[in-house]
């Protein structure tokens, strides 16, 4: 159980592709339904969920405010180069513009603080033996960092692709591939990393993932694979 640093009702949740947990959108006051809630949370609030760190008051991190109230029936999506796409608000009837808090029409896309570091960001070459993946099928990333490998930052994760309605993304799921702890040089000078695929279907059930390779924190860009029951 955590204390949030900041009073919300109807926020998204989203799992991002380093594992940590964007919060955004929803209110301060009231409940779901129109016209009932009151304060827009402007503020999006991250959540690191490592159980490493004791100190609470760093696993959350509230960032800069967005200038749109986002309140019912709003949404967040995860993209595949890491931004979160967010839309909505108040879907009121006859597209109500009026209203204290109108129909919203816009989108905006939300970057995570991983945009903001300096660090190099891996890209993702090729994955093989392809984009058609079985269970428990040995797998390798190539790709290219500017700069040295650190290979106790450097994980795979996997992230189901999920759509949002009245603040649940469902669907939602992440997981942390099993990957050796050697990286390869090839001879195009790219790096190789390899690892197998998720194990049964209870873990990973058959579907459309997002592949993303994380380096310090900061991650590729998604590739597009596809869980296959052979």
């Amino acid at each position: 159980m955590e204390e949030m640093p900041i009073n919300r009702v109807m926020g998204d949740m989203i799992m991002l592709p380093t594992g940590d947990i964007l919060i955004i959108n929803g209110a301060a006051k009231g409940t779901a339904g129109w016209g009932v809630a009151r304060d827009p949370v402007l503020n999006p609030v991250l959540y690191r969920p490592d159980p490493r760190n004791s100190d609470e008051s760093t696993r959350f991190e509230v960032l800069a405010p967005s200038l749109i109230p986002r309140l019912y029936h709003s949404t967040a999506h995860l993209l595949s180069d890491g931004r979160v796409l967010v839309g909505g608000s108040n879907p009121n009837i006859n597209y109500n513009f009026s209203a204290l808090y109108p129909t919203e029409l816009s989108l905006e896309a939300f970057y995570p603080p991983y945009f903001t570091k300096t660090k190099p960001r891996p890209s993702i070459v090729a994955v093989n033996p392809g984009l058609k993946i079985g269970f428990k099928q040995k797998i390798s990333l190539e790709f290219t960092l500017e700069g040295s490998v650190i290979l106790s930052d450097l994980f795979v994760t996997m992230v189901a692709s999920s759509f949002t309605t009245h603040s649940i993304a469902m669907n939602q799921r992440l997981l942390v591939l099993a990957f050796n702890n050697k990286v390869k040089k090839t001879s195009s000078g790219n790096y190789l990393v390899e690892g197998y695929a998720p194990e049964t279907a209870a873990l990973a059930p058959p579907g459309y993932y997002q592949l993303f390779l994380v380096h310090e924190a900061i991650p590729s860009k998604g590739k597009w694979i596809q869980i296959k029951q052979f």
